[in-house]
């Protein structure tokens, strides 16, 4: 229970700190480019790389920060910085060809999946 409860709080920070950084990016840049997600997912990218090094692998930190940290604030913030960390991880342990499998079939999977739900739900509705 309270490691549901320190990825809940963790990822309930994480979607408003994603949701203040699209305002921003809105502001900043303005609304012809979907800035916000590309800066969510590169700054949640970068933090989790941060992370993963230097708290986890370096320092040693326990399972409550991880959870907290990685699963709950970055997951909430963005999971494609999680997607990026196991794309990653693959390619370090030499598996080419299930880093590179995996990242088309989350990249094209997800685009195709969110496609089928859109036309699905423009027939039904």
């Amino acid at each position: 229970m309270k490691n549901l409860v320190l990825v809940a709080v963790g990822g309930g920070l994480g979607a408003s700190l994603r949701y203040l950084t699209g305002i921003a990016a809105l502001r900043w840049f303005g609304p012809n480019f979907p800035w916000g997600t590309l800066v969510v997912n590169v700054i949640g990218s970068f933090l989790m790389g941060m992370i993963a090094e230097f708290i986890i692998r370096r320092v040693g930190v326990g399972t409550d920060l991880r959870l907290f940290l990685m699963t709950g604030l970055l997951g909430g913030y963005t999971t494609f910085s999680a997607f990026s960390l196991d794309a990653i991880l693959l390619f370090e342990r030499g598996a080419l060809s299930a880093a590179t499998g995996y990242i088309l079939l989350n990249v094209i999977g997800a685009i195709l999946a969110l496609m089928l739900g859109l036309a699905l739900a423009r027939n039904i509705f």
